[in-house]
């Protein structure tokens, strides 16, 4: 996959795909810096910016092998963001998914 090029309109997949394939700390490094740029110029401050990213990279990691979503956590200090670095099962997926639409139902009351 191609470097993106980081416009405000790109997908996440075109922004994230990318970050699956990195295998290099320095060029991850790199890599999560445009990221963090890239979302401050949506307003957000460099500590809200660095904790989407995260959160953004380990829950796209959760689309891919595990060995996929190990490294990208080891190397952008990302989890997903509900599942942690556990790999759940589509059943356990499934009960997590009705556990938060409860709860968020449950606080709307």
């Amino acid at each position: 996959m191609d470097k993106p090029v980081f416009r405000p309109d790109m997908t996440y997949g075109e922004k994230y795909g990318y970050a699956m394939e990195i295998t290099d700390e320095g060029e991850a490094a790199a890599y999560f810096e445009q990221c963090v740029q890239h979302t401050m110029s949506f307003g957000h401050s460099r500590e809200e910016a660095e904790k989407v990213e995260r959160a953004n990279l380990g829950y796209w990691a959760g689309y891919y092998d595990r060995q996929t979503a190990l490294r990208v956590f080891r190397l952008f200090g990302a989890v997903h963001p509900i599942f942690g670095m556990s790999q759940p099962s589509a059943e356990e997926a499934l009960e997590a998914g009705k556990r938060l639409a409860k709860s968020s139902s449950d606080e709307k009351e």
